[in-house]
């Protein structure tokens, strides 16, 4: 690693410098099958031509004028995020970490104008929601805490998919104006909560008069059977926050709020100078375009299923494999005991996966996959899991 870059990453040491689809080429010519997809990133694929397109002509038209003024791109896409998702408004960034500030701000801020003297979110163990000092402080994982104290007041810590802890905290602490969870803990190794888990949380936060917010930076844009993953649950949240996907590898991030909490924020409360820009606005709209004229979304569930049920025919009975879990491209297999090591294992099959948790393989390969890719991939890394 290069002393000009500081070492915030382990990275594994190979560059790529070419894609096509749900393909990489390495600085030496060597063809690598992404079954990461950027860290759910690339929806789309590598070198997307719509997406290309939509970059080429957006840059030769118009790349930044700042909020100052009005955005024509970022109001259309605002309008088909919220036909999408039955929010109300919404507010751009450049990231999932930016999109959750927003959300933490709408209720503080909803908090303090309901005379609360600590507004108070409550977080779940094991989640991620970014690296700022406030998502950082709402992440339930005491390794990425460590060395940032003190950590921003006002969270809550229960257990993920512990609706009774929920209700214990509501008896006890009145200061409480949020909860705030993804719908499938994807950093903390791909847990999938009870089937009911959100519908109680929207049912608390109704009785309570708090906001639900969902953190759907990586379950969202289609990766798991719909484009929003709530709507699998018959339930709407107060706030939902999405990036990663959406700009398919261009930075864009958005927090949608609907009802009271989109009456929150005002002129002066928050703000971005490169936020919802012509470009990132103009390449999310091909990519929801994309996805819905494609049926990605659906497609997403069904390959899914059938990933998730090659992996269990034929890794469930070994020693070493403790679950196989996930919805749509959004998969999960655990281990017994740690696994990084299968990292570099699968680089020299030609493969790229990521370890979350310690001992999860975590599969997030682009949507637009096909049977032939999906196979390989099953194939690959259960090959990976029979040598251990």
């Amino acid at each position: 690693m290069p002393d000009a870059i500081m070492p915030t990453y382990g990275r594994q040491d190979i560059s790529f410098v070419k894609g096509d689809g749900a393909w990489l080429t390495d600085t030496n010519g060597n063809r690598f099958l992404d079954a990461l997809g950027g860290l759910a990133v690339v929806v789309l694929g590598h070198a997307n031509p719509e997406v290309a397109k939509t970059i080429s002509e957006q840059s030769t038209t118009l790349l930044h004028t700042s909020n100052l003024y009005r955005v024509p791109k970022q109001e259309e896409l605002a309008e088909k995020l919220q036909q999408m998702s039955g929010m109300d408004n919404m507010f751009f960034g450049n990231s999932g970490a930016e999109a959750n500030e927003c959300a933490i701000k709408i209720a503080r801020l909803y908090g303090n104008k309901k005379a609360i003297e600590t507004p108070t979110i409550i977080v779940a163990d094991s989640s991620f929601h970014g690296r700022t000092l406030a998502t950082l402080t709402a992440t339930g994982n005491r390794k990425v805490h460590a060395g940032f104290e003190p950590l921003v007041k006002g969270f809550a810590r229960v257990p993920y998919n512990d609706v009774e802890a929920v209700r214990q905290i509501a008896e006890h602490n009145k200061e409480v104006v949020a909860v705030m969870v993804e719908p499938i803990q994807g950093e903390g190794g791909i847990q999938v909560p009870d089937q009911n888990y959100l519908a109680s949380l929207r049912e608390i936060c109704d009785e309570n008069d708090w906001l639900l917010i969902l953190d759907e930076i990586q379950t969202g844009n289609g990766r798991t059977g719909q484009y929003f993953c709530y709507q699998s649950s018959g339930i709407k949240p107060d706030v939902v926050t999405l990036a990663k996907g959406l700009g398919n590898g261009i930075p864009i991030g958005v927090c949608l709020a609907r009802g009271k909490a989109a009456e929150v924020l005002g002129p002066g409360n928050h703000g971005s100078t490169f936020g919802g820009n012509p470009l990132s606005c103009a390449v999310a709209i091909t990519v929801v375009d994309q996805i819905e004229k494609l049926g990605l979304a659906r497609r997403a569930g069904e390959l899914g299923d059938r990933m998730m049920g090659e992996f269990r025919q034929r890794l469930s009975d070994l020693n070493c494999v403790k679950d196989i879990r996930g919805m749509g491209l959004m998969i999960g297999i655990e281990l017994n005991s740690p696994c990084g090591d299968l990292v570099a294992k699968g680089l020299e099959k030609g493969i790229l996966i990521n370890v979350a948790a310690d001992k999860v393989i975590r599969l997030l390969p682009p949507l637009t996959i096909t049977d032939d890719e999906a196979e390989q991939i099953c194939e690959i890394v259960c090959q990976l899991v029979e040598a251990v």
